[in-house]
C-alpha cells in the first residue's frame, strides 16, 4: 500500500493577499533601485523645495516661503509617482510583454493593480517623509487637520494613477515617455506648485484651478498653511478627476 507524498511546500498558488504583498514589494524595490525614478520622485522635489525656499527667484507673496512651497512640493511628489513614474514604468512593462506574462501567473490582473497601488502609496510615504523632513529643517511649521491631508493625498493619488494607467495602456511606450514628461513639466509650471496661481489673469487662473495638481496643491495649502479642514472645492475637483481617470483606465487599458 502506497502512502501519499508529503510535499513541502504544498503545491498550489499562495493566498491572494500574500501574492499582492510580494508583488508590491518587488514594485517598491524596483523604484528605489531605478536612478531615473529616484531623480523624478525624490531628488527633483527636494531640490525645488530647497532652491525656492532659499532664494527669492519668485515672488510668493506675504508669509514664509517654505510655508507656501512645502504643500505644493508634496503635491508634486504625488504626481511624480502616481502619474509620471507609473505611466512610464507601466508603459514599458506593457511594451516588453511583462504585463502579459504576469497575467499568466496565479496573480490575477486585479491583484496586479492592487500591488501597483500599494507600491505607489509606499513610495509616496517615503517621499512625504523626506519632503517634510527637509521642509521642517528649512523652518516649516505645518498645522491643520491630518485627516484632511490624508484624504487629499489619497484622492490625488487616485486621480493621477487613473490617468497614468490610461496613458500607459493606450499609447506606445515611447509616446507615453514623452507625453508623461511633458505633462509633468507643464503641470509643474502651471499647477500652482512653485508659482502662485494669482499671478495669472482671472480667466486663466479659473481654468488652472480645475487641474488636479492645482486642486491638490491648493487643498494642502488650505489645510497645512491656513488650518482649514476638508476644503470643499479642491476635494470636489480631485474626486471628479479620480472617478474620470479610473473609469477611463478600466475601460480602455490594454494589457498587450
Amino acid at each position: 500500500m502506497t502512502t501519499p507524498l508529503d510535499l513541502a511546500p504544498a503545491p498550489g498558488a499562495a493566498p491572494l493577499p500574500r501574492m499582492i504583498l510580494s508583488q508590491a514589494g518587488y514594485e517598491f524595490r524596483a523604484v528605489l533601485r531605478n536612478g531615473e525614478q529616484l531623480l523624478l520622485t525624490l531628488i527633483i522635489p527636494v531640490v525645488l523645495l530647497a532652491l525656492f525656499s532659499a532664494t527669492s527667484l519668485v515672488d510668493l507673496g506675504a508669509g514664509r516661503r517654505v510655508d507656501f512651497l512645502a504643500p505644493g512640493i508634496l503635491a508634486l511628489a504625488v504626481m511624480s509617482t502616481a502619474f509620471t513614474g507609473q505611466a512610464i514604468g507601466t508603459g514599458f512593462e506593457r511594451r516588453y510583454g511583462v504585463l502579459k506574462r504576469l497575467g499568466a501567473t496565479p496573480l490575477p490582473r486585479g491583484g496586479l493593480i492592487a500591488a501597483k497601488t500599494l507600491s505607489v502609496v509606499a513610495v509616496e510615504a517615503v517621499q512625504a517623509a523626506v519632503v517634510c523632513a527637509v521642509a521642517l529643517a528649512l523652518g516649516w511649521h505645518p498645522h491643520g487637520d491630518p485627516a484632511s491631508v490624508v484624504v487629499l493625498l489619497l484622492l490625488g493619488t487616485a486621480a493621477f494613477s487613473g490617468f497614468g494607467l490610461l496613458m500607459a495602456g493606450t499609447l506606445r511606450a515611447e509616446a507615453t515617455l514623452a507625453a508623461a514628461n511633458l505633462v509633468y513639466v507643464l503641470l509643474l509650471a502651471l499647477g500652482g506648485v512653485v508659482f502662485p496661481l494669482d499671478r495669472f489673469p482671472g480667466g486663466v487662473r479659473s481654468a488652472l484651478e480645475l487641474l488636479p495638481i492645482s486642486a491638490l496643491s491648493d487643498g494642502l495649502r488650505q489645510v497645512l498653511q491656513h488650518g482649514s479642514a476638508f476644503p470643499g472645492k479642491p476635494l470636489a475637483v480631485l474626486a471628479v478627476w479620480a472617478v474620470a481617470g479610473l473609469v477611463l483606465a478600466a475601460r480602455f487599458f490594454r494589457w498587450e
